[in-house]
């Protein structure tokens, strides 16, 4: 054997990269890259193309094989997302937060939405980043964080426990969907309706949705929190008690679902054809109600009927969420606590304050205060308690050909 035969190539030399500070966060049931604007490259600093190019290469996508492998990404609707925190122009507001949900397979990066889940990390980053004065943080106690949610032009407001003079992280409040315990943060969204006041932008608490190919049902079409079309779970053929893999290993399903959300997308004005809810995938979201059933959870878990007031499931991203994202958990509470609609029925009917609904990953209990004015039914306020953590500090790495 000669040694020409195990020849080797010429290595050519690596790219370099470029590094970027950045914080790997859990927030709620989600989790994502975070970002001050102002340590972001230059070309990234302001919205577009190169902002797009930056955020999909850190998190890995467009994957084909849609593991996202090469990136920061989970593959996953819940670990795909990125979020720009900086110092607020808005009065009275702390820090204004920008959301990124990032596709997994596309090379697109849809900014129409909030993340509710991650919203409750955006309070103790700014801290961390030290984006609020120092002479805000007390030794122990809570910082009340004003955060302007840009992407829908809401206020949301972060109580951050704070022990011994920083954020507390650790502590013993359990989050179904979460492993292991942590520090309890509430989280209020403030008029969480749509900006022109107008929760239901069909005018009606109920409407016959029309969907050619699958029929025609109720639902109620809402604008809080996010857009959401709520159906029932029996009028489409399921329990309320369905978890991920029943969902999400039938495609036929999962196309049934998207039929359903771009024809309510439609109803509810968000698009002006059908088309264009190929490029709004994070707006609005589907879900499915039920009255109270017992049901094991995706942990094992028994949930009993009696523990809970409704069973929901939401899709997002095409896929059924392991537990429920935290604006669509806004849209549940400010639905149920509209006499009428087809979520507060399905809780029992009636004025209500509050609502605890199953979901895949167990429960979750969530406030809203619902009252008519001129302009129809609005929301004050919606309250949830969620936990946040920071996973990995440091800097992400991207190629330095990024921009091209």
């Amino acid at each position: 054997m000669t040694n020409s035969t195990f020849q080797l190539r010429p290595q050519s030399q690596p790219l370099s990269q470029i590094k970027v500070p950045a914080t790997y966060m859990r927030g709620g049931t989600s989790k994502g890259m975070f970002f001050s604007l102002e340590d972001l490259p230059p070309e990234a600093q302001v919205s577009g193309g190169a902002r797009n190019k930056l955020l999909l290469r850190v998190i890995g996508s467009p994957d084909p094989y849609a593991k996202q492998i090469d990136g920061m990404g989970g593959a996953t609707s819940s670990t795909s997302k990125a979020v720009i925190v900086s110092k607020s122009s808005k009065a009275d507001h702390d820090v204004d937060y920008l959301f990124g949900q990032v596709s997994i397979d596309k090379p697109f990066v849809d900014w129409s939405g909030n993340c509710g889940n991650l919203s409750a990390a955006v309070g103790p980053f700014a801290i961390q980043a030290g984006l609020l004065p120092e002479g805000r943080i007390p030794a122990n106690g809570i910082v009340t964080v004003r955060v302007w949610q840009v992407n829908i032009e809401k206020t949301i407001v972060v109580h951050v426990p704070i022990v011994n003079g920083v954020v507390q992280e650790t502590g013993d409040f359990e989050l179904d969907g979460v492993t292991f315990p942590a520090a309890e943060i509430q989280v209020d969204f403030m008029d969480p309706a749509d900006g022109d006041g107008s929760m239901f932008p069909t005018g009606n608490l109920v409407d016959d949705l029309e969907v050619p190919g699958i029929g025609t049902f109720n639902a109620t079409l809402i604008n809080a929190g996010i857009p959401t079309i709520f159906v029932d779970a029996e009028a489409i053929g399921y329990t309320g008690t369905e978890l991920q893999d029943n969902i999400n290993n039938d495609d036929k399903a999962l196309a049934m679902f998207e039929t359903i959300r771009a024809y309510g997308a439609l109803k509810m004005g968000l698009i002006t054809c059908l088309e264009e809810a190929e490029t709004r995938q994070h707006t609005p979201k589907i879900a499915f109600v039920s009255k109270p059933k017992t049901y094991q959870s995706s942990s094992g878990k028994t949930v009993a009927g009696s523990e809970v007031d409704i069973l929901v499931r939401a899709l997002s991203m095409g896929k059924l969420h392991h537990a429920m994202m935290g604006t669509a958990a806004v849209a549940i509470a400010s639905a149920a606590c509209v006499p009428g609609t087809l979520v507060n029925l399905a809780a029992g009917g009636g004025e209500k304050e509050s609502v605890t609904f199953g979901h895949p990953s167990g429960t979750l209990k969530v406030g809203a205060k619902a009252k008519q004015a001129n302009q129809g039914w609005v929301v004050e306020k919606a309250i949830m308690s969620r936990s946040a953590r920071i996973l990995m500090e440091g800097f992400v790495r991207v190629p330095s050909n990024v921009f091209e």
